[in-house]
């Protein structure tokens, strides 16, 4: 399998932080809340990158089935990474590691290398 640019999204910090966190247990279902804590970034950082590979069926999402009155909340909506989607998100992974370890060989002061 090739590893084209366009098969990968953006692999910000935040989106690298959202597959770690997806990547735990890749078959689990995960509420958008339990994915902003995991990853330890706020709701409005989360929800987008979430939405953005959906899009790209590397998730996918349902709604829990619940009464929101008699529960008290609002639904939750659930993610689970996608067998393609688990695949992705370990190369897209893996790909960020070698890009940042390359980067702390290069200008060891920079990107969490030593001084």
């Amino acid at each position: 399998m090739t590893e084209r640019d366009d098969e990968f999204p953006r692999l910000t910090a935040a989106t690298v932080a959202v597959l770690r966190a997806l990547l735990v247990d890749p078959t689990k279902e995960l509420y958008g809340l339990e994915v902003c804590a995991a990853a330890g970034l706020p709701n409005g950082t989360v929800h987008p990158i979430l939405a953005r590979l959906e899009r790209m069926q590397w998730l996918t999402s349902e709604f829990e089935q619940i009464d929101a009155r008699t529960e008290g909340r609002p639904r939750r909506r659930y993610y689970r990474l996608s067998e393609r989607g688990a695949m992705r998100a370990r190369a897209a992974v893996d790909r960020a590691e070698a890009q940042a370890a390359g980067l702390r060989a290069r200008r060891p002061g920079l990107a969490g290398g030593a001084a």
